[in-house]
């Protein structure tokens, strides 16, 4: 029995992180999914929810305002969660320039959301937080892909500045593996989710949120979804974001993976191979809330397996257990340290993938954190 548990954990484990992207890989190959792509002006009604955001409205104003886009076919408007420091008496500024302030009392992202969807009277609505730059050209990208209709979100991509630590680099390279999943999944029919910062949806669609809600880009896409219709990635509408530390990560991870678990009692149809996304968010969501657990079943059943096998797979766990403990105290870099670097950033996000669980045991208000963010020395992309 200890054998089987072992190899049956480890095949999982490989099955989330390597054999499903290989399984994405080939299908694509032989069953992508085209869809139509052409601008059509459209009404769009541009949704930034906000907290004491004083430090980056003005930027994130300028950003909007910036955007290739028809300005007689945006609404601007800003909900004030509740914010005490200077934001609203900043956004109020905008007024002559067309953006609308819509002041309520702190009830979290989701009840933001709400108010600023029923003052919305676009077609489209595109949903941005406060931090992220858009390219340009983002929105008239996203807008290209209600040219068919079939689609009923369109998700763009966040981009990490470039970092100066080893860690911000593990964190923008699991960026880029998400990218990378999310990319091949929109090719095969429907990612399920969207990119928070940066997505759009038909009007028609969006449905309130429940209070509470911890993944509105997965709460509103999923209507869509279940509706009947695509949520496609765009990986030509961009957002650029500064790098995170790990622990900011770590709690941004935390609620995020708690909130699939909200959004699986919210749609238990997820779980019903019918919803033609089955296999992917199985294998995508779901299955990386149950790493640590497959972790943890390798870890206990090592001690039972036969020697000398017992003792290489605890070795090797210890081994790299170790390093991920020791990371933060390797200061030189190198090959050593690039190891290190990438264990801890994947043991702290198992570990946060674990404390999810405690969503079924806390007020969803507790999951909510302010993202730290550094600032980088200079807007690159990484390569």
């Amino acid at each position: 029995m200890p054998v089987l548990i072992c190899v049956l954990a480890a095949a999982f484990i490989l099955w989330v992180l390597a054999g499903y992207p290989l399984f994405l890989a080939v299908l694509t190959h032989f069953f992508e999914r085209p869809f139509q792509r052409e601008f059509r002006p459209r009404s769009v009604s541009v949704i930034v929810p906000v907290y004491n955001g004083e430090r980056w409205i003005h930027a994130k104003l300028e950003s909007i305002l910036g955007l290739d886009y028809p300005r007689e076919l945006l609404q601007i408007i800003v909900v004030s969660d509740g914010s005490t420091d200077g934001t609203d008496d900043l956004v109020r500024q905008w007024a002559p320039r067309g953006v609308e302030l819509v002041g309520a009392e702190q009830g979290g992202k989701a009840l933001a959301l709400n108010a600023g969807m029923e003052r919305a009277h676009g077609e489209i609505l595109f949903f941005t937080d406060v931090r992220q730059a858009l390219e340009p050209s983002s929105l008239r990208r996203l807008v290209e892909c209600f040219a068919d209709p079939s689609i009923g979100v369109a998700s763009g991509e966040l981009v990490i500045r470039k970092g100066e630590t080893a860690e911000e680099a593990d964190i923008g390279l699991y960026w880029r593996y998400e990218k990378w999943i999310r990319s091949r999944q929109s090719r095969l029919g429907s990612v399920p989710g969207a990119t928070g910062s940066i997505y759009a949806m038909r009007r028609s669609l969006a449905r309130p949120l429940p209070a509470g809600t911890l993944n509105d880009d997965m709460y509103l896409p999923l209507c869509a979804l279940l509706a009947g219709y695509r949520i496609v990635f765009e990986g030509e509408a961009k957002a650029y974001d500064y790098p995170t530390a790990l622990g900011s990560e770590f709690r941004r991870k935390v609620r995020t993976l708690a909130g699939v678990y909200q959004v699986i009692a919210a749609f238990p149809a997820l779980l019903e191979p019918w919803n033609g996304i089955w296999i992917h968010f199985i294998s995508h969501k779901a299955g990386r809330l149950l790493l640590p657990h497959a972790m943890i079943a390798i870890a206990a059943s090592s001690f039972f397996l036969p020697r000398p096998w017992s003792w290489g797979m605890l070795a090797g766990q210890a081994v790299f257990y170790t390093l991920a403990a020791l990371d933060p105290w390797m200061t030189v870099f190198g090959p050593v340290k690039r190891l290190s670097s990438l264990a801890r950033v994947f043991v702290t996000l198992m570990v946060a993938a674990f404390l999810a669980q405690s969503y079924f045991f806390r007020d969803t208000k507790a999951l909510w954190k302010t993202t730290e963010v550094k600032p980088a020395a200079a807007p690159r992309e990484r390569k």
